[in-house]
């Protein structure tokens, strides 16, 4: 079956475009020009990605990511924003908000599908279970599941790859370039500073004090480190 994909686009031609060279890649497109019934047809079908513009009728597209980010079922799903809006304060508030991937318009038709390939790729499940456990923290990588005290704890798609990557190497030091390679590979938008960001929400997830960690240690000057007193792999 192929993947589907919602696209948010309320410029028709765009629309058409998107959908039209999307579907050659071999996708499903589920096409809304507004908002409409997007985020309850997602509630019964969840789609492998949104791809949203922000600026569109009746809401934006930025509440329309704070409101998937927000839903449990459909928090771990990426996003893309496909937008003109290019300034560098728009790519930080789409970063903070829980995009995986920004595109400016005018964009190239191969670029956009390059790109949501890439995506999808970076959150493949792994086929085989792999779980970390270490004090009240379990972190499921074929579910793509984090559990806090037996509590299911809601993260995005990239906030659980960093997590995980970080947890399967515990004790080493990596530079922000290093997590920038491993985890978001070629997305465009990110700069180094994300990954500050992204430390940031994992901390409020998973440390009791996220102002004093015990497990995400920031070592001054050099990068990021995961601490855990013991660690188990099922």
């Amino acid at each position: 079956m192929s993947q589907t994909i919602f696209v948010l686009e309320d410029e028709a031609d765009i629309l058409r475009l998107v959908q039209y060279h999307l579907e050659g890649a071999g996708f499903t497109v589920r096409p809304y020009p507004t908002q409409g019934t997007l985020l309850a047809d997602a509630e019964r079908q969840p789609p492998a990605l949104f791809l949203l513009d922000i600026m569109v009728p009746g809401g934006d597209g930025l509440d329309l990511c704070r409101r998937l980010r927000q839903n449990p079922n459909l928090s771990i799903i990426p996003i893309i924003f496909l937008t003109a809006r290019a300034a560098e304060n728009d790519r930080v508030l789409g970063l903070e908000l829980g995009a995986d991937d920004y595109i400016t318009k005018p964009f190239g038709t191969r670029e956009l599908t390059a790109r949501v390939k890439a995506v999808l790729r970076r959150f493949e499940r792994p086929s085989s279970p792999s779980i970390v456990k270490f004090e009240a923290i379990e972190i499921d990588a074929s579910a793509m599941q984090l559990r806090v005290d037996g509590e299911l704890v809601t993260t995005t798609a990239t906030e659980f790859r960093l997590l995980d990557y970080l947890a399967r190497h515990p004790g080493r030091v990596f530079s922000r370039d290093h997590l920038l390679d491993a985890v978001w590979g070629d997305a465009r938008f990110v700069t180094p500073r994300s990954v500050d960001v992204y430390v940031r929400r994992i901390r409020e997830k998973i440390e009791a004090d996220p102002e004093i960690p015990r497990y995400l240690k920031t070592m001054r000057g050099a990068g990021y480190r995961f601490e855990i007193p013991k660690i188990s792999q099922m």
